[in-house]
């Protein structure tokens, strides 16, 4: 049978040998005896017993998972105890339980995730992600999954857990293990566990970031929309992620989120709320300048039935023309700069602009400048490209080290490389800044564009 296609059905139909697992001492005959009384009875007596002896049970399947690898035994344990968690996801409390003898209780589904089939595969990432979000706050001289920081026996931590996880989430978006189930199991599994503070981390260090951007794109089918809803869910969990929005405001996040709730015709996938990234960075500048003022109104016009999701819109609105007052000249020049989409917009031929502004030149290490600098190498658009280099000449005539910082950073060759350049507009401004970086600023003013 193709384990890929298995179901949990299917897996518990069968009958595993409790008796020869007990002959040759894999498990305890106090084992077999619970084995007995909760396999293959009805839903409601196995609830019965978990209700008077959970934490017993929960200590005999993680026991057989940590001892037994035959694969048909594996995947009969891992059906288990999800059918046990799916009739009630509180039963996730009970690995916790402080009668457990073996408190290593993540380590035999950590080492699953690697070591099995999609089957087993998914239902250990599944049954994990339950476990560590009903696992209870740590208290002091403990670690999380409840056994003494000084404890001589070395256990699984959660952040093991989380790290482990999340390697596993990220390596499934890249290759997934199944072709049409390996990128929702991953995504369901990070809306859940994108809260932690730990995987947040984890996950933008391993490039976790870029891997979600391409699954932000309009749906059509129930399942894409609920993928859509739960990658745009792990999104706004990440926007209170200083690392990950620097990620995510210089990469086609936001076109593409935009573009996801411009075409939104079912209120579940018109569920990103971009309110929480109006104040960071630069979102701002880019939400105004990518028409979200216009396509607030357009949703706002439609018939919507969640009274939450209206009030959200108004609170966006109102976000946004206070962000559109606040909105500094140089912070819509950075964020221009920074998408690459440079435009003869009036601030870069305005003196004022280039006066108020000069010293804000000098963040981040000149940052603003070396990126101009790299479109010079990296753009295929004429007007970005002249564009850029008058930029550059503007920043030389106007910065009293210009000149010196411009030639530092390797500018000239790259600007003298465009005066050969097709383009007229990319000629007449590559001789320009050439000009004005062969010239002191004092004699520089006296050159106009």
């Amino acid at each position: 049978m193709d384990h890929a296609e298995l179901t949990t059905e299917q897996v518990l139909k069968r009958d595993i040998p409790w008796e020869t697992y007990m002959t040759t001492k894999l498990i305890t005959g106090t084992c077999l005896q619970l084995l007995r009384r909760y396999d293959k009875r009805s839903e409601s007596h196995r609830s019965q017993l978990l209700d008077d002896d959970g934490p017993a049970y929960v200590q005999v399947f993680v026991g057989i998972l940590r001892d037994i690898f035959k694969e048909e035994t594996v995947e009969y344990v891992l059906a288990l105890i999800d059918e046990m968690l799916a009739a009630n996801p509180k039963r996730a409390r009970l690995f916790h339980d402080g009668t457990i003898v073996d408190k290593d209780i993540y380590e035999p589904f950590l080492r699953l995730l690697w070591k099995g089939n999609w089957f087993i595969q998914e239902k250990s990432c599944k049954i994990l992600a339950l476990i560590v979000s009903a696992r209870p706050k740590p208290q002091d001289g403990t670690v999380a999954n409840g056994d003494a920081s000084n404890s001589k026996r070395k256990i699984t931590t959660i952040d093991d857990v989380l790290k482990g996880l999340v390697e596993w989430l990220c390596a499934q978006l890249r290759k997934p293990s199944h072709p049409s189930r390996g990128i929702p199991t991953a995504v369901n599994c990070l809306a859940t566990l994108l809260k932690e503070p730990v995987v947040r981390s984890s996950f933008v260090q391993l490039d976790g970031v870029k891997l979600l951007v391409p699954l932000i794109s309009p749906a059509s089918t129930q399942q894409s929309i609920q993928l859509l809803y739960e990658t745009c869910l792990c999104i706004w969990l990440l926007s209170y992620y200083e690392p990950a929005i620097e990620y995510l405001a210089t990469s086609r996040t936001l076109p593409r989120l935009l573009e996801v709730v411009k075409s939104s015709t079912k209120e579940k996938s018109c569920c990103f709320d971009p309110r929480n990234l109006l104040s960071k960075g630069t979102f701002g500048a880019q939400m105004v300048d990518l028409g979200l003022p216009q396509i607030v109104q357009s949703l706002k016009a439609q018939a919507w039935s969640d009274e939450d999701l209206l009030e959200g819109l108004n609170q966006l609105e109102e976000g946004l023309k206070d962000n559109i007052k606040k909105l500094s000249s140089f912070d819509k020049y950075k964020q221009e700069v920074l998408l690459g989409h440079l435009d003869w917009s009036p601030m870069h031929k305005d003196p004022i602009f280039w006066r108020e502004n000069i010293t804000n030149f000098e963040e981040n290490d000149f940052q603003i400048l070396r990126v101009l600098i790299t479109i010079l190498d990296t753009s295929s658009d004429p007007r970005a490209l002249a564009v850029a280099c008058f930029d550059i000449s503007q920043f030389v005539q106007q910065h009293p080290a210009g000149r010196i910082i411009v030639t530092d950073l390797k500018a000239k060759e790259r600007v003298m490389k465009l005066m050969n350049h097709e383009n007229a507009e990319v000629t007449k401004n590559a001789l320009l800044c050439i000009q004005r970086l062969f010239l002191g600023a004092k004699y520089a003013s006296f050159l106009q564009a």
